[in-house]
């Protein structure tokens, strides 16, 4: 009798543990229980913790309540500018509503997932390719709303969407190269524009300083020819007087238009004070020397008396035809 009691006590022990074993469920932190009895949905949420159920009549779902990070796999479409673009993004979610999460949709991970995909499509045929590439703040606060507007009823908050990366094709990255290489070059033709305007300016207010100082013209002439030399060329290059360009050209214009009588004995001198004494006087040395070397020509006899000083021939010596 007392075995029976024994085992009987056992018996119950053993079933005893069992069933609190059963019926004893931990929740986490992060985590929140819906319990399901006989089936239907028990509207107090479990909280983290202890817990306890009731075997075979109740069943425990936990669903986490962590922000979960899901990558969106690269989506390829048609911008409304018609350019092929492959758009990837990242989806931040987490549930808020756990009894949402089990009852309203089968799988929140996978829907999620699949309703961001929809929504990077379509948005990428929304979207030029200028505002995929600059404009990407306002296209993630449209795409949060898009996969955020369903997921309220499945009890899951999107918090945060961002797209990682926009690829192009490779014609459209050499062309987009030639547009920013052509705007750089703009901008550059531009400056010196601006830098040649500036320059004009400063040389004219130049230009009007030395005409009122002409010393100072002559003084600009010798800093040149200093910074010409200064670089141990072969070749001196030394500027010519434009002035006295000018008077030999109004001095042939005058002896052109003045009759040969009227002409001056010498239409081509220079005016007295432009050139020094000492030098025309070198000058007409010269040109004295060069006269000097110069051979007198020969004195012509005429063809006419060389012809009747020649003897005249024998008539015997004729030839006969």
């Amino acid at each position: 009798m007392l075995e029976e009691l024994a085992i009987a006590a056992v018996t119950a022990g053993s079933a005893v543990t069992v069933y609190f074993m059963a019926a004893a469920k931990v929740v986490k932190q992060y985590e929140r229980g819906v319990v399901l009895r006989l089936g239907r949905l028990r509207r107090q949420i479990r909280e983290p913790g202890f817990t306890l159920i009731i075997p075979i009549v109740d069943s425990l779902r936990k669903v986490n309540m962590q922000i979960v990070t899901m990558p969106v796999p690269a989506q390829e479409g048609i911008t409304r500018d018609n350019v092929t673009v492959c758009v990837d993004a990242v989806v931040y979610f987490k549930v808020v509503e756990a009894d949402k999460a089990v009852v309203n949709v089968e799988d929140y991970r996978f829907a999620v997932s699949q309703m961001a995909q929809t929504s990077l499509r379509s948005i990428i045929g929304k979207s030029d390719l200028d505002d995929l590439l600059s404009n990407r703040e306002k296209l993630n606060q449209g795409l949060e709303l898009m996969i955020d507007s369903p997921a309220v009823g499945w009890g899951v908050q999107i918090d945060r969407v961002e797209i990682k990366d926009v690829s192009l094709p490779e014609t459209m990255k050499r062309s987009m190269a030639r547009q920013a290489e052509a705007d750089r070059e703009r901008r550059a033709r531009v400056i010196n524009a601006d830098a040649e305007l500036q320059a004009s300016k400063k040389l004219a207010e130049a230009a009007h300083q030395m005409a009122d100082e002409p010393a100072a013209l002559q003084l600009r002439l010798l800093q040149t020819v200093v910074a010409v030399a200064a670089e141990k060329n072969s070749t001196l290059v030394l500027p010519f007087p434009v002035e006295l360009l000018r008077f030999l050209e109004r001095s042939t214009q005058q002896a052109a238009a003045q009759p040969e009588a009227a002409q001056p004995e010498a239409p081509h001198a220079v005016p007295p004070g432009l050139v020094p004494e000492e030098v025309l006087d070198q000058i007409r040395d010269q040109v004295g020397a060069a006269a000097a070397d110069v051979d007198p020509p020969r004195s012509l006899t005429p063809v006419r008396d060389s012809a009747d000083s020649l003897p005249a021939p024998d008539p015997g010596t004729t030839s006969r035809t």
